[in-house]
C-alpha cells in the first residue's frame, strides 16, 4: 500500500515537472480538420494544397447556390424584373419571405440568394433564367460538365434534401468556386457584407440583408467571399475564399462540425507555408538560343504557381520545341501556331503546362522579285 502511494506521488511530481517544462499548447489540438470532407486550392493555378476525402460524393446543401448565382449572372438578365410564382413562394427552409405575385429585380434575388441563402429566391431565379425549374437544372448540369465536375449531379437550385440525385464533392465545388470567382460581379456579391434592396412596388420598406457567412462579415480579416450551407442530412457545408500577399485561396468543407475554425486553420497554414511565385512573364522567351526559334516564340500568360520555399528551390522548367521542318524555313506560313510546351516540373511530376506559340512575321509582298514571282505563278497557272 505504501509502495503504491509512493509511486503515485512520484508520478504526480513527474507530470507536474513536464507540465512546467512543456506547457500545453491549445493550438496543438488543431492539427487536423473536423470536416468529413475538405479541400484547399489556389485560385490561379488550381493547385490542391490540402485535401481530405475531397473526391467523395456527398450532399452539399446550400453551397449549391454558387452554381445558381453564377448562371444567373452569366444569363445577362440581371436587370430583369422577376414575378414570384406559387412554387417559389411555397419553398421550404431559409427564405427571403418573398410574396406570391411580387415583382423583384433578378439582381436583388441573387444577392438574397448568396447572403441570406433564400430558397424561395433560388426557385424564382431558376424559373426565370431557365424558363422552368427543370430547364434550369439542365443548365446547372451542363455547366458542371463544362467545368469538369465529374462527380457532381444537380437536381435543384437550392440544395434541399428533396432529391436523392443531388450531390457533389469538396473538390468539384472548389472547381466551381474557382470559376465563379473569375467573374467580377460574382466576386462582388460573394464578398458583400450587407445589401439593401429597394422596396418593391406596394411596399413601404426596403429589404436589408446581412451576409450569414461569419468569416466574411468580420471573423477572418483575409476572407473575400463564400457561401454557407446546412440541411439535416448534409450537416454544415461551407465555402470560403481568402487572399493574403497575392495568394488567393479557396476552401470547401462538407459535414464540418467546426467549420469556421477549420477554414481559418487551413488558410493560416497555407499563408505561412506557401507563396505565389512568378516563374515566367508572358511574351517572348528570351532563353531560347535555337537558330530557328530565337526571338520568335512566346507564351500568352504569366506563369504563377504556389510553392513552399523548399519546393521553389527544386522546381524545374522544361521547354519542349518541335524540330523545324524544311518547309517551315521556306515559308513561315507553314509553321503551326503552337510549336512546343512550357512545363513546370515538381518532384519529377508535371504540375503545370502552357503552350509555346510561334510569332509569324508577314512575308514581303512588294518589290521587283515578288512581282516577277507572281507573274510566274500566274503564267504557270494558265499553262496547267
Amino acid at each position: 500500500m505504501l509502495r503504491a502511494r509512493i509511486m503515485f506521488i512520484i508520478a504526480s511530481i513527474m507530470l507536474l515537472v513536464l507540465s512546467i517544462l512543456f506547457p500545453w499548447n491549445a493550438e496543438a489540438e488543431q492539427v487536423g480538420v473536423s470536416a468529413r470532407n475538405a479541400v484547399l486550392i489556389e485560385q490561379e493555378s488550381g493547385r490542391i494544397i490540402y485535401e481530405k476525402n475531397a473526391h467523395d460524393k456527398e450532399r452539399i446543401a446550400s453551397i449549391t447556390k454558387v452554381m445558381t448565382a453564377i448562371l444567373a449572372i452569366e444569363s445577362g438578365k440581371m436587370g430583369d424584373i422577376v414575378t414570384i410564382s406559387d412554387r417559389a413562394f411555397g419553398t421550404e427552409g431559409s427564405s427571403l419571405y418573398l410574396k406570391r405575385g411580387e415583382k423583384i429585380k433578378l439582381e436583388h434575388l441573387v444577392y438574397g440568394l448568396m447572403l441570406r441563402s433564400g430558397n424561395d429566391s433560388a426557385v424564382a431565379i431558376a424559373e426565370h433564367v431557365g424558363g422552368s425549374f427543370e430547364g434550369f437544372v439542365y443548365l446547372m448540369n451542363q455547366k458542371a460538365a463544362e467545368l469538369g465536375m465529374i462527380n457532381t449531379e444537380f437536381a435543384n437550385p437550392h440544395g434541399l434534401d428533396d432529391h436523392e440525385n443531388h450531390y457533389s464533392t469538396a473538390y468539384d465545388m472548389a472547381l466551381l468556386t474557382r470559376y465563379a470567382m473569375e467573374n467580377e460581379k460574382f466576386k462582388e456579391i460573394a464578398g458583400t457584407k450587407v445589401y439593401r434592396a429597394p422596396a418593391a412596388p406596394g411596399e413601404s420598406w426596403d429589404r436589408s440583408w446581412t451576409n450569414k457567412h461569419r468569416l466574411v462579415t468580420g471573423m477572418y480579416s483575409y476572407a473575400t467571399g463564400g457561401k454557407t450551407g446546412y440541411t439535416k442530412r448534409a450537416k454544415r457545408t461551407l465555402i470560403t475564399t481568402a487572399s493574403k500577399d497575392g495568394l488567393d485561396t479557396i476552401v470547401v468543407t462538407l459535414n464540418g462540425p467546426d467549420d469556421w475554425k477549420d477554414h481559418i486553420y487551413m488558410f493560416n497554414k497555407a499563408f505561412v507555408d506557401y507563396k505565389l511565385y512568378n516563374l515566367a512573364d508572358k511574351g517572348k522567351l528570351k532563353a531560347i538560343d535555337h537558330s530557328f526559334y530565337k526571338n520568335k516564340v512566346y507564351i500568352k500568360r504569366d506563369i504563377h504557381y504556389p510553392l513552399t520555399l523548399k519546393e521553389r528551390e527544386n522546381i524545374r522548367i522544361n521547354i519542349t520545341l518541335e524540330t523545324p521542318k524544311k518547309e517551315w524555313e521556306r515559308s513561315v506560313n507553314e509553321v503551326p501556331e503552337v510549336v512546343g510546351s512550357y512545363t513546370l516540373i515538381l518532384n519529377n511530376e508535371a504540375v503545370m503546362e502552357t503552350p509555346i506559340y510561334f510569332e509569324k512575321e508577314k512575308e514581303e509582298s512588294g518589290g521587283f522579285w515578288s512581282f516577277f514571282r507572281n507573274i510566274f505563278y500566274i503564267f504557270g497557272g494558265n499553262l496547267s
